[in-house]
Order: structure tokens, then C-alpha cells, then sequence
């Protein structure tokens, strides 16, 4: 699954902070609903971002064979701490999801439209 976002572009703060559920849920009248909306949101994003560390960090890997062990040098150190910087995943998905930029649906909520 690829789930590029720009993390750069992102306006989700890097620390937690407090939100309104009861505001959160207005679109889905269930706080456990939006909370999984949110979580799935959430592993997407983490799973797009270890991807992309690891694609990154493997641009500047060297493998030494007498050893048999990888050597980090300071490129990755350097992208390593840039990803340690980045706001965690769920604050990313919250932040997403306020801004009503994730899609999201419920077959069994919406079986009776057909």
C-alpha cells in the first residue's frame, strides 16, 4: 500500500493536545467510530512513513562484508532525526480528520441507501 503524504506540508502540531470528541463525532454521532477512523488513519500514515524511512536510509547504507554489520553514517543519523522531529501518526490522522480530509465510510450504515 503506498500512502504518500508530504510531512513537511503537514499542519498537525508535534505535541498532543487536547481535543473536543463531542465536536470530533458531530460527522459520525460515535466517539468509538471517529476514535477508529482516526487509529486506521493513523496506521496508514505510520506504515507510509516507516517506508519511506526505510527506503531513505537504505540510499546511503554500507554494508561491510568481513563484519557482517551495517555501519550508519551521518546522512542517516541526519534523516533519522528529522523522522524522530516529525508529529507521531495519530496526530497527523487527528488533524486530517478535522480538516475533512479523510474519506471514510460504513457498509452497515450505509446498506439501507441501496
Amino acid at each position: 500500500m503506498d500512502y504518500k503524504i508530504d510531512y513537511k506540508k503537514t499542519n498537525a502540531p508535534a505535541n498532543t493536545m487536547t481535543r473536543d470528541m463531542m465536536k470530533l463525532s458531530a460527522d459520525t454521532d460515535n466517539i468509538y467510530e471517529t476514535t477508529m477512523i482516526i487509529a486506521k488513519r493513523a496506521n496508514q500514515i505510520a506504515e507510509g512513513m516507516k517506508c519511506d524511512l526505510e527506503n531513505k536510509l537504505q540510499e546511503f547504507a554500507s554494508y561491510n562484508d568481513s563484519l557482517e554489520e551495517v555501519f550508519e553514517n551521518r546522512e542517516q543519523i541526519e534523516i533519522s532525526r528529522y523522522y524522530e522531529k516529525l508529529p507521531k501518526p495519530t496526530l497527523i490522522a487527528a488533524q486530517e480528520y478535522e480538516d475533512h480530509r479523510v474519506y471514510f465510510k460504513n457498509p452497515v450504515k450505509d446498506k439501507g441507501t441501496f
